[in-house]
């Protein structure tokens, strides 16, 4: 047991070291940025119309769609492998281990998009003087999920499947509410931040992965030019890494977010 235990303690203390150029030839890292092609759409206000002395006291932005207008970067596009590789890095094994938390803040989601592993804690939380319902709708391969949170109240979950596609969590209260949660049974997922830009580390060298791109808005991000790889048209990228893989700037068509 003691042997044991200082073998785990070792492959802690050595991960804690590991740097991305490491990996090389072993595992790669995917890069890239999703821009808007065109004029930057507004960010649409929302009025609530329920429990207006809370809800109305921040002003609620339509998070659907957020394009930067300094730099066209789309936020929150999702990319993921769609299935688990054969070989996962010891640096990407550690990650997506601690709780995270999905909170009903001001009467929206915090985060809007939110990236969870399976067996990994998902805390939802509810900082609002008021009750909200969380309803996780579209959950085929784990069970149903729709709990009353009341005020300052918080609930524990664990998916113990991954999901073939983002799901989309509502409040059946507030119906303008609305956040997206991805549910995979790996760590190769991200989304893009407020310029676009998007990393996951440590991917495997050597074997096909199965590259999605997908966002709130229009689903499957497909409608795209500039890639330094092929986007076929259900917005999948077939890639196998020899090392590092720069996707360039992915310019995404308007129409990819028209409903």
């Amino acid at each position: 047991m003691l042997l044991r235990w200082n073998f785990f303690l070792l492959v802690g203390v050595l991960s804690s070291f590991m740097t991305p150029s490491m990996f090389a030839g072993e595992w790669g890292t995917l890069t890239g940025r999703f821009v808007y092609d065109g004029e930057p759409p507004q960010p649409q206000i929302i009025v609530p119309n329920k429990d207006v002395a809370v809800c109305g006291k921040e002003k609620i932005i339509d998070e659907r769609l957020i394009v930067n207008e300094e730099n066209r970067g789309i936020v929150d596009i999702l990319i993921y492998l769609r299935k688990k590789p054969s070989r996962i890095s010891v640096e990407q094994e550690s990650l997506f281990q601690q709780p995270v938390t999905l909170d009903n803040i001001g009467c929206r989601y915090e985060p809007h998009v939110l990236l969870v592993r399976t067996g990994q804690p998902l805390m939802v939380g509810n900082k609002d003087a008021v009750g909200h319902n969380t309803n996780l709708g579209g959950l085929f391969n784990n069970a149903a999920f729709n709990v009353i949170l009341p005020a300052l109240g918080t609930y524990e979950v664990i998916f113990n499947a991954a999901e073939r596609r983002p799901v989309q969590t509502g409040c059946n209260i507030h119906s303008w509410m609305m956040a997206v949660v991805l549910i995979k049974d790996h760590p190769y997922m991200a989304k893009t931040d407020k310029n676009g830009q998007f990393k996951i580390l440590a991917l495997p060298t050597g074997e096909e992965l199965d590259i999605q791109f997908w966002h709130q808005g229009g689903g499957y991000i497909r409608d795209v030019s500039g890639a330094n790889a092929k986007v076929n048209r259900k917005g999948r990228v077939q890639l196998t890494l020899k090392g590092d893989f720069d996707l360039g700037v992915v310019k995404v068509a308007p129409e990819n977010f028209k409903d």
